[in-house]
């Protein structure tokens, strides 16, 4: 979904024609994304599509071979000093101090920000506050649960308040629970008007998160749409029938019969038939009476609207992979370049 904007008004983040190659070919190939002020953009892709590489180039680690890229107004390559003064990057793992507190940690990466010991400690103490850590503050961070780091992350990332925060798969191993405490930490910096450019494997994580998607496939963005709109391109509800395994090709046959459509495979389910219905209860009905006259009872028939998932698949022509452990893009970081570090990229 495109954001209008006024001719003197530029988004956080504007991109154009973002070009970056390693060895024999592009990782990205003409890229354009603008993420409006105070949104969340999920960028989504198959391994190696240029999500990760997009994020380096942002937080100026990486230098881009052709294009425009601006963030905050100012331009990666002409004002990187000031770029690297206005974005926060969380990467996909932690860097922390194992030994230090919580609010050592945050003191020590404002004082890396030339911030006052004064000024570094009342940060501290508020992004404490802020992400609910304050009565951990004093605790090593080696004692953190996955999730109260990421929180810390998050905190570090945004101590010296910058207007736009760059989460690199920010969820990578992490559990559900865990999970869960630092999507509320995100939505709700949105909520305050922080801009953020969000990758991610997790399709629920951008649905759940994201105002705006954008799905890079093969150096491109390929799509474009808020997630009900990506979910809504690609149809309207769906029946899933779950059939006792090994059945799966005998139940579709019927359910395409009964419904007259053609009838999707999810993939690693081999107990479940899908298709796409218009009348929910007539399908309903339909489906049914056709696996019981033919001694099929199914398990279980539910009624669902399409997900992010199946968007992405049919956008991408494969489904999305594994987010734990999944390889980074094929982007090393340039001579001298330093990590990414989850203070932001220090000024």
């Amino acid at each position: 979904m495109s954001h209008p904007l006024s001719p003197t008004t530029s988004p956080p983040v504007r991109v154009r024609g973002l070009r970056k190659t390693f060895g024999s070919g592009p990782v990205l190939d003409g890229v354009d994304l603008d993420v409006a002020a105070g949104t969340v953009l999920a960028l989504l892709g198959p391994n190696g599509a240029g999500k990760t590489t997009t994020v380096r180039v942002l937080a100026t680690l990486l230098r881009p071979d052709a294009g425009e890229v601006r963030v905050a107004g100012h331009d990666v390559v002409r004002e990187p000093d000031a770029v690297r003064r206005r974005v926060g990057l969380v990467g996909q793992h932690a860097a922390l101090d194992e030994v230090l507190g919580a609010r050592q940690n945050l003191v020590m990466f404002g004082r890396l920000h030339h911030l006052g010991r004064r000024e570094a400690g009342r940060r501290a103490d508020a992004m404490l506050e802020r992400f609910g850590l304050a009565d951990v503050g004093d605790r090593p961070v080696r004692q953190f649960s996955g999730g109260m780091r990421r929180r810390l992350d998050l905190a570090a990332g945004l101590l010296v308040a910058p207007p736009v925060l760059l989460l690199d798969e920010p969820t990578t191993g992490l559990d559900p629970q865990a999970r869960l405490e630092v999507w509320g930490a995100v939505r709700g910096l949105a909520d305050q008007g922080v801009t953020t450019l969000l990758t991610t494997q997790h399709l629920e994580e951008a649905d759940r998160l994201a105002d705006d998607v954008a799905v890079l496939d093969g150096g491109r963005v390929v799509a474009r749409g808020t997630p009900d709109e990506l979910k809504a391109a690609i149809g309207g509800d769906r029946i899933d029938v779950v059939v006792a395994e090994g059945r799966r090709a005998e139940a579709a046959r019927l359910v395409a019969a009964a419904l007259g459509v053609d009838v999707e495979e999810p993939a690693a389910r081999p107990d479940l038939v899908t298709a796409p219905v218009t009348d929910r209860a007539a399908a309903l009905t339909a489906v049914v009476r056709a696996l019981d006259a033919a001694g099929l009872p199914p398990v279980d028939v539910g009624l669902r609207r399409p997900t992010l998932d199946e968007a992405y698949l049919r956008i991408t022509g494969r489904p999305a992979e594994p987010p734990d452990g999944a390889a980074p893009d094929p982007a090393p970081a340039p001579d001298g370049a330093r990590p990414a570090r989850a203070t932001g990229v220090a000024a």
